[in-house]
Order: C-alpha cells, then structure tokens, then sequence
C-alpha cells in the first residue's frame, strides 16, 4: 500500500483531485499564484520537450543501423492509417447518430482567470517539429556515414536526457497538472461548461475506447504477443495526458511506461514512442471529425456532403502528422481545412474551439495509449524482418 501512495498515478490523481478542490474556493489573490505557477512549470517541461525528442530518436535511429529509412516509413503509415482510419470510423458514426441528437449550446457564464503575477519566459531551443527533424536528420546521418563518435555522443546525450526526465520532468507533473485542473474548475469549464454536449463527449470517450481497442487488438494479432502486456502499464500515461492535454508534455511518462512492457523491443520504444507522440493524433482526429459534423448540424442546420467529409478526414490525417502535440494542436493546424472546405464561418470556428476543449484531455489520452499499440505493430515488424538493432558502441 506505502508503494501505491508514492507511485506516479497516485500523486497525478491527488493532483486532479486537489487543483478542482482549490479552484472551486480560491479567490483572484490565491489564482495569480496558481497560474503563475502553472505558467513557470509549463515553459520548464516545454523546455524539455524537444530535449527529450532528440535524445530519445536520434540515438533510436542509429541502432537501427542501415533499416533506419525503411522504419521510418513504416512508423509514417501506421501513424496515418491509424489517424484516417479513425477519422473514417467517427465520420460515419456521425451520420448515423448526430442527426438524432439533442443537444445544447449554452456555454456562456465562465470566469476568467487572473493575469500572472509575473512571466518566466523559457523558450526551448527549438520547436518540437525542428527537434523531430533534426534527430530524423541527423540519426539517419550518422547511420550513413557510421560516425562511432557522433552514435557515442548521442547515447551519452540520451544518458542525460533521461537523468532529466527521472529528476525534474516526472516530479513537476503532478504539481502541473494540479494548477490545469484548478483553473478549469476556477473559469467553471468543469461545472458550467462540461455538461454542454455532454452527450457528444461520452460518444467521443466511446469512439476512442474502441478504436484504442481496435488498435490493440490488431498490433497483439500482427505481433504475436500479448497486448494487454502494454496496455496494462499505460495508465499514468493515460492520466498524465489527461491532466496535461499534450502528448508532448506526457513523452516522459509515456516512454517511462512503454519501457515497462515485456513485450516491446527496449529500440523500438525509444524511436516509436517520440516519433508518435508527434505524428499519431487518431483520438484527437477522431474527435475533431464528429465535432465538427455536430457544429455543422447545430449551427448550419445540415450535416457536411458524404464527398466533403472523406476529404476532410483523408486531409486531415495529414495535417494531424505535421500537427504540434500541444493542447488543440490538431484543431489548430487544421483551422485552414475548417474553414475552407467544410466553409465554418467565425462562429462555427469558435463553438469548435470550444468544445473540442471540453475533451482535448481525453483524446490526447487516447493519442499516447495508442501509441503503445503502434509500438508493438513496429515490434512485431522488426521481429517478422528479422532487423536487430546494433550495440552502442560507448
């Protein structure tokens, strides 16, 4: 029982619990501290992100050895076949259920948050998609030119980046996640805003149990292996993204727990888990297609063309790989597809925005859990090709 208390979920949940406690009693003075806090840890774990990035897929990539590029392109179309697959499922849901919904849209009568009482400004050293790129870049370099000093120093970079994530990354989370929660419950998203498409929101958590499930079941059929031996360690992943609405801020936790699975080549976890975090947005899309045909259906009185929504979703696999894994990143990137080809004006875009808040921490959990399935699809591709990853050369 002493080892629960202390274990990663435990001190996540007495965050979420604590932060909605706190928010719903705190005044403006006791807020300036809480989301100058949340500021303060945001910047730092945003900082570490790309860090973590380069650390984790560079060094990945060269123990690929020369099977680097043909691994890359097999992670690229689990990620969008995933994505669109998803998309494809929610859309026809949608036309099967959100004509017969009721549904409100009363979402007026939220607080605003007190200013910071003061900004850290931490920016990283470059964005999370320049740190993808530059660890794809330069591991399949050094797997080109087989440069031993290069390979040694980005293992002794991944040495330190994980010494990062042990001591600073994992012990803030909790701290993190408290004041995302206490905010939320302070602007009143969580007792006003929540049960407005309340209806839609448990066919969304629905849609992403299933297609985790789906996911799982493929990668164990494909692999060979048990997939519940992945699954079963996912959960302060699950709660962490819940808590942070970003995969990128949940990487730590997320290769934290895929290190634990019996089951997932230790290379593997180390180039799929990052490169997924970025590029695997199935529950985000998956939420983002039904949202957006229940806006349609609301506002404009008519669900989007059967045409026009397969080529929504088949584009929006795409931008979901470019897509930041940041709280709404997917829904950002893909504003330019809202308004251009499903023609949304400035308050469709807006009621979007807002409800695909309401649930972006549970389709960002279902991104990373998902990304444990992709993982083992990977494991059993390399196990089936017989490719060994090469011993470090430290």
């Amino acid at each position: 029982m002493q080892k629960f208390f202390k274990s990663l979920p435990f001190k996540l949940l007495v965050g979420v619990i604590v932060g909605i406690i706190l928010g719903l009693v705190a005044n403006d003075a006791i807020m300036n501290v809480v989301v100058t806090v949340k500021q303060v840890l945001g910047q730092l774990i945003t900082f570490c992100v790309p860090l973590i990035v380069i650390g984790f897929i560079a060094p990945s990539i060269t123990k690929l050895g020369n099977n680097a590029s043909r691994m890359l392109g097999v992670a690229l179309v689990l990620a969008y076949v995933s994505s669109i697959g998803a998309a494809l499922a929610s859309m026809a849901v949608g036309f099967g259920l959100i004509p017969h919904l009721s549904i409100v849209t009363e979402v007026e009568g939220l607080k605003e948050l007190p200013a910071v009482l003061f900004e850290l400004e931490i920016p990283p050293v470059m964005s999370v998609m320049s740190a993808l790129a530059f660890s794809l870049l330069v591991g399949l370099g050094v797997t080109w030119t087989k440069s031993r000093q290069l390979e040694n120093i980005l293992n002794e970079f991944q040495s330190v980046v994980l010494s990062i994530v042990t001591k600073v990354v994992i012990p803030i989370l909790p701290f993190f996640i408290a004041s995302t929660f206490c905010g939320l419950a302070y602007e009143g998203s969580i007792t006003k805003q929540f049960p407005v498409f309340v209806k839609v929101i448990v066919i969304v958590m629905a849609g992403h149990f299933l297609w985790m499930l789906l996911l799982y079941a493929l990668a164990g059929a494909y692999s060979g292996k048990n997939p519940v031996e992945v699954v079963k360690h996912y959960g302060p992943a699950y709660i962490t993204a819940v808590g942070t609405m970003s995969s990128a801020a949940t990487l730590a936790v997320a290769l934290r727990c895929a290190k634990k699975s019996s089951v997932l080549r230790e290379d593997m976890v180390d180039f799929g888990i990052p490169l997924f975090a970025n590029i695997h947005l199935c529950g985000s899309v998956l939420t983002e297609v039904f949202f957006v045909m229940t806006v349609s259906q609301i506002l404009y009185g008519k669900l989007p063309s059967l045409g026009t929504m397969i080529l929504f979703c088949l584009l929006l696999g795409v931008f979901a790989i470019g897509a930041p894994g940041v709280p709404g990143g997917t829904v950002m990137a893909s504003l330019g597809l809202i308004t251009g080809i499903l023609l949304f004006d400035g308050t469709g875009t807006a009621l979007m925005l807002t409800i695909f808040a309401l649930q972006d921490s549970f389709g960002t959990a279902c991104n990373v859990t998902g990304d444990g399935a992709l993982t083992l699809m990977l494991t059993g591709y390399v196990e089936k090709h017989h490719i060994k990853a090469e011993q470090s050369h430290l």
